[in-house]
């Protein structure tokens, strides 16, 4: 049985993903189909997870791989990823000339360094008591009501927390042209598994959430980290049905990677600072700090973690996770502006750091732009508390763009369609701006 079909210009592949020891399935796998060029830059055909069998089908058109040159049929190759672990890559034996007589595809692949995997906690652990949920008629859905729960700080309530769920696939998503109609320019992107986390009792009150962290680069001013730092929380998780409400309060920060000080120019405005006595956003002590609030409620500086997807836009398939996930919960925030440090010399700079930012990473911390998040969790487990603090000292302050994540990388940035995230073609011109007015006004 032949693995493509052909009905007129639009192809369908169809293959299965299996563990090339066990030769068993491999579910929940980003399988992602390319066309081999020997001349220019490979063309991105299509992408799929794996089911319950481990099987995929990409659907594309020949205008993907440049048929209106050649009377040819594409020279197919595939990566398999976990998140950003790659586990399999057919390009160095392409299937060529793909077409209608293409056998059946096997794509056996490399599952020894897939941390992500080791992450996943099949069953809840013994020890669930309930009863938090229930313990106020005001908690219960549709329109949870937590007024009755003070705000509590992040990281001062670890001793009370006796059970987990960790976020092993937290799900990103933002528009990289807010002022583009629909979603066209949406971003999706898969952050790095297991920094956050969900913590509370044995009955089920929430007492702290860790939230993720990314990076991006920029050609002048090198690596930036940038979190979603939660300064409150409140709220109940509940085993019995998988639901969980929480409000949260956070702030965005982005600080600059120690690498970034060996870029000539980071070094020079890095020392000027110091010269100057002025906070340089080189640690995240110093961040940049981005205020935050609930969508639509620029005065409303808490929002909800609610059970299930955001419903504000189309969630492709390769970023759920149905087949190896506990639950799902979802979280929406709109950006606001810059938290202002009373030295307008620091502030403009930190603007221009931020408006660099957003120029490589889509807009992410643009004004009014809404960030979401859908966390799929694994099953809950025990908290040791000592790794729980470490943990989060670990995430708090040491996100390194420069060496990662332990637990395994995210994936790249994608449109819906699964195609790569291009950043601004005249980034370089316009960093440059950017810096050049900035140095011009204060050096």
């Amino acid at each position: 049985m032949s693995a493509i079909s052909i009905d007129g210009s639009t192809y369908t592949v169809t293959g299965t993903v299996v563990d090339q020891v066990t030769q068993e399935a491999v579910v929940g796998t980003i399988v992602t189909a390319y066309d081999k060029d020997r001349f220019t830059k490979d063309d991105y055909l299509g992408i799929a997870r794996t089911d319950a069998d481990g099987c995929f089908t990409i659907t594309f058109d020949s205008s993907a791989f440049g048929s209106r040159f050649f009377d040819r049929r594409p020279d197919l190759y595939f990566t398999v990823l976990d998140g950003g672990t790659e586990l399999g890559n057919t390009k160095g034996s392409p299937i060529s000339n793909a077409g209608t007589n293409t056998p059946a595809i096997t794509i056996p692949v490399d599952m020894t360094n897939d941390r992500l995997r080791k992450l996943i906690n099949p069953t809840p652990v013994e020890g669930w008591v309930g009863g938090f949920a229930e313990s106020d008629p005001a908690f219960a859905y549709p329109e949870p009501d937590l007024s009755s729960l003070p705000m509590l700080k992040n990281r001062t309530n670890i001793e009370k927390l006796t059970r987990q769920q960790k976020v092993v696939w937290p799900e990103f998503s933002w528009n990289s042209e807010p002022k583009a109609e629909g979603d066209k320019k949406r971003c999706y992107q898969m952050f790095a598994p297991d920094i956050s986390r969900l913590g509370y009792t044995d009955a089920g009150r929430v007492y702290s959430i860790i939230c993720p962290q990314q990076a991006a680069c920029a050609p002048k001013l090198g690596c930036m980290n940038v979190e979603v730092t939660v300064t409150g929380n409140k709220g109940w998780a509940n085993e019995s049905d998988g639901t969980l409400y929480s409000d949260m309060s956070v702030e965005g920060r982005i600080w600059f990677s120690p690498s970034a000080k060996e870029r000539p120019l980071v070094k020079k405005l890095w020392d000027h600072f110091a010269d100057s006595d002025l906070p340089f956003p080189s640690t995240k002590a110093q961040a940049i700090i981005v205020q935050t609030y609930k969508p639509g409620n620029p005065g409303h500086g808490a929002f909800p973690l609610f059970k299930g997807q955001t419903d504000r836009f189309t969630v492709p398939a390769f970023a759920q996770h149905p087949d190896l996930s506990w639950s799902v919960g979802h979280l929406d925030v709109e950006i606001g502006t810059i938290k202002k440090t009373g030295n307008a010399k620091v502030d403009e700079f930190n603007q221009a750091v931020l408006d660099i930012f957003n120029l490589g990473a889509g807009n992410m911390l643009s004004n009014g732009n809404v960030l979401s998040w859908n966390v799929w969790f694994t099953a809950p487990e025990h908290v040791d508390q000592d790794e729980w603090s470490h943990h989060t000292e670990y995430w708090r302050t040491s996100l390194k763009a420069d060496h990662g994540s332990p637990e395994g990388e995210g994936g790249p940035a994608r449109y819906l369609d699964g195609s790569p995230f291009q950043a601004v073609k005249t980034i370089v011109e316009e960093e440059e701006a950017i810096i050049e007015a900035w140095m011009k006004k204060h050096l």
